[in-house]
Protein backbone atom coordinates (compact mmCIF):
# COMPACT_ATOMS: atom_id res chain seq x y z
CA UNK A 1 0.00 0.00 0.00
CA UNK A 2 1.54 3.64 -1.14
CA UNK A 3 2.17 6.21 1.20
CA UNK A 4 1.35 9.71 0.06
CA UNK A 5 5.23 12.03 0.38
CA UNK A 6 4.14 13.90 3.09
CA UNK A 7 3.17 10.52 5.16
CA UNK A 8 7.18 9.30 4.36
CA UNK A 9 9.86 10.51 6.68
CA UNK A 10 11.83 13.31 5.74
CA UNK A 11 14.61 11.99 5.09
CA UNK A 12 13.10 9.39 2.67
CA UNK A 13 10.98 12.22 1.62
CA UNK A 14 13.97 14.56 0.66
CA UNK A 15 16.28 11.34 -0.65
CA UNK A 16 12.95 11.01 -3.33
CA UNK A 17 13.17 14.86 -4.31
CA UNK A 18 17.23 14.95 -4.86
CA UNK A 19 16.86 11.73 -6.70
CA UNK A 20 14.45 13.90 -8.64
CA UNK A 21 16.43 17.06 -9.20
CA UNK A 22 19.30 14.79 -10.00
CA UNK A 23 18.03 13.19 -12.89
CA UNK A 24 15.91 16.20 -13.74
CA UNK A 25 19.50 17.98 -13.65
CA UNK A 26 21.18 15.07 -16.10
CA UNK A 27 18.20 15.26 -18.41
CA UNK A 28 16.30 12.22 -17.91
CA UNK A 29 13.58 13.16 -16.15
CA UNK A 30 12.27 14.10 -12.45
CA UNK A 31 9.56 11.52 -12.47
CA UNK A 32 12.19 8.85 -13.35
CA UNK A 33 14.64 9.11 -10.20
CA UNK A 34 11.54 9.58 -7.71
CA UNK A 35 10.03 6.71 -9.09
CA UNK A 36 13.74 5.23 -8.88
CA UNK A 37 14.20 6.35 -5.32
CA UNK A 38 10.64 5.81 -3.42
CA UNK A 39 11.14 2.03 -4.99
CA UNK A 40 14.64 1.57 -3.38
CA UNK A 41 13.10 2.90 -0.07
CA UNK A 42 10.41 0.65 -0.24
CA UNK A 43 10.50 -2.97 1.04
CA UNK A 44 7.38 -4.32 -0.42
CA UNK A 45 7.11 -3.84 -4.30
CA UNK A 46 5.05 -1.59 -5.69
CA UNK A 47 2.18 -0.85 -8.20
CA UNK A 48 1.26 1.79 -10.36
CA UNK A 49 -1.80 3.16 -8.16
CA UNK A 50 0.62 2.85 -5.58
CA UNK A 51 3.51 4.89 -6.95
CA UNK A 52 0.39 7.27 -8.67
CA UNK A 53 -0.74 7.99 -5.12
CA UNK A 54 2.65 8.37 -2.83
CA UNK A 55 4.61 10.15 -5.85
CA UNK A 56 0.77 12.44 -6.82
CA UNK A 57 1.68 11.64 -10.34
CA UNK A 58 -0.51 10.96 -12.51
CA UNK A 59 -1.15 7.41 -13.66
CA UNK A 60 0.45 7.69 -17.28
CA UNK A 61 3.77 9.16 -15.59
CA UNK A 62 4.05 6.25 -13.36
CA UNK A 63 3.50 3.65 -16.35
CA UNK A 64 5.97 5.47 -18.38
CA UNK A 65 8.19 6.32 -15.77
CA UNK A 66 8.19 2.60 -15.04
CA UNK A 67 9.02 1.42 -18.53
CA UNK A 68 12.18 3.20 -18.77
CA UNK A 69 13.36 2.43 -15.55
CA UNK A 70 12.67 -1.22 -16.64
CA UNK A 71 14.87 -0.64 -19.65
CA UNK A 72 17.59 0.48 -17.74
CA UNK A 73 17.25 -2.36 -15.54
CA UNK A 74 16.88 -0.30 -12.80
CA UNK A 75 13.08 -1.82 -11.47
CA UNK A 76 12.10 -5.27 -12.04
CA UNK A 77 8.56 -6.40 -12.50
CA UNK A 78 7.31 -8.86 -9.21
CA UNK A 79 4.60 -11.22 -8.90
CA UNK A 80 2.63 -10.59 -5.68
CA UNK A 81 0.47 -13.65 -4.88
CA UNK A 82 -2.95 -13.28 -4.66
CA UNK A 83 -3.05 -10.35 -7.05
CA UNK A 84 -3.08 -9.82 -10.81
CA UNK A 85 -1.48 -6.28 -10.77
CA UNK A 86 2.01 -5.55 -11.70
CA UNK A 87 4.16 -4.96 -9.10
CA UNK A 88 7.43 -3.70 -9.44
CA UNK A 89 10.91 -2.94 -7.19
CA UNK A 90 13.80 -1.62 -7.72
CA UNK A 91 17.14 -3.11 -8.56
CA UNK A 92 19.97 -2.52 -6.29
CA UNK A 93 23.35 -2.91 -8.55
CA UNK A 94 23.54 0.60 -9.38
CA UNK A 95 26.94 0.58 -11.32
CA UNK A 96 24.28 -1.39 -13.90
CA UNK A 97 21.92 1.07 -13.82
CA UNK A 98 24.47 4.03 -14.35
CA UNK A 99 25.80 1.83 -16.97
CA UNK A 100 22.58 0.94 -18.77
CA UNK A 101 21.23 4.78 -18.34
CA UNK A 102 24.88 6.19 -19.84
CA UNK A 103 25.15 3.12 -22.66
CA UNK A 104 21.26 4.54 -23.53
CA UNK A 105 21.70 8.64 -23.30
CA UNK A 106 25.02 9.41 -24.08
CA UNK A 107 25.75 7.00 -26.04
CA UNK A 108 22.63 7.48 -28.45
CA UNK A 109 23.43 11.03 -28.30
CA UNK A 110 26.94 10.53 -29.93
CA UNK A 111 25.41 8.38 -32.35
CA UNK A 112 23.26 10.98 -33.29
CA UNK A 113 25.87 14.20 -33.34
CA UNK A 114 27.87 11.84 -35.94
CA UNK A 115 25.11 11.99 -38.68
CA UNK A 116 24.80 15.63 -38.09
CA UNK A 117 28.13 16.21 -39.09
CA UNK A 118 27.80 13.81 -42.37
CA UNK A 119 30.44 14.24 -45.05
CA UNK A 120 28.38 16.83 -47.29
CA UNK A 121 27.49 19.13 -44.25
CA UNK A 122 30.20 21.81 -45.86
CA UNK A 123 27.98 21.87 -49.15
CA UNK A 124 24.64 21.59 -46.97
CA UNK A 125 25.63 24.61 -45.17
CA UNK A 126 27.41 26.51 -48.31
CA UNK A 127 24.36 26.21 -50.05
CA UNK A 128 21.97 27.77 -47.52
CA UNK A 129 24.51 30.53 -46.43
CA UNK A 130 26.23 31.38 -49.18
CA UNK A 131 29.97 30.94 -50.46
CA UNK A 132 31.74 33.96 -49.94
CA UNK A 133 35.64 33.06 -49.63
CA UNK A 134 34.58 34.70 -45.31
CA UNK A 135 31.69 32.35 -44.74
CA UNK A 136 33.20 29.54 -46.84
CA UNK A 137 36.51 29.74 -44.67
CA UNK A 138 34.95 30.40 -41.41
CA UNK A 139 32.34 27.62 -41.92
CA UNK A 140 35.13 24.85 -42.86
CA UNK A 141 36.85 25.92 -39.80
CA UNK A 142 34.01 25.22 -37.37
CA UNK A 143 33.04 21.51 -39.04
CA UNK A 144 36.41 20.85 -38.57
CA UNK A 145 36.25 22.00 -34.92
CA UNK A 146 33.07 20.01 -34.58
CA UNK A 147 34.89 17.31 -36.55
CA UNK A 148 37.82 17.45 -34.20
CA UNK A 149 35.57 17.02 -30.88
CA UNK A 150 33.50 14.36 -31.98
CA UNK A 151 36.30 12.26 -32.72
CA UNK A 152 37.91 13.11 -29.58
CA UNK A 153 34.23 12.30 -27.62
CA UNK A 154 33.82 8.97 -29.52
CA UNK A 155 37.58 8.05 -28.40
CA UNK A 156 36.53 8.96 -24.81
CA UNK A 157 33.48 6.67 -25.24
CA UNK A 158 35.38 4.17 -26.44
CA UNK A 159 38.61 4.42 -24.02
CA UNK A 160 38.95 0.83 -22.80
CA UNK A 161 38.49 2.52 -19.18
CA UNK A 162 35.14 3.57 -20.05
CA UNK A 163 34.12 0.24 -21.32
CA UNK A 164 35.50 -1.28 -18.77
CA UNK A 165 33.14 0.69 -15.96
CA UNK A 166 30.09 0.00 -18.04
CA UNK A 167 30.76 -3.72 -17.91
Amino acid sequence: MSHPIEDLSPVIRQIIEDAGNTTQSLGVGRVLGQIFAYLYFTPQPQGLSDLQGALGISKGSASMGVRQLEQWNAVRKVWVRGDRKDYYEANDWLGEIVRNVLRDTIGSKLLASSVLLDDDLEEKLHDALGDTPETEAFLSERIRNLRKFQKKTEKVWQSPLVRMLLK
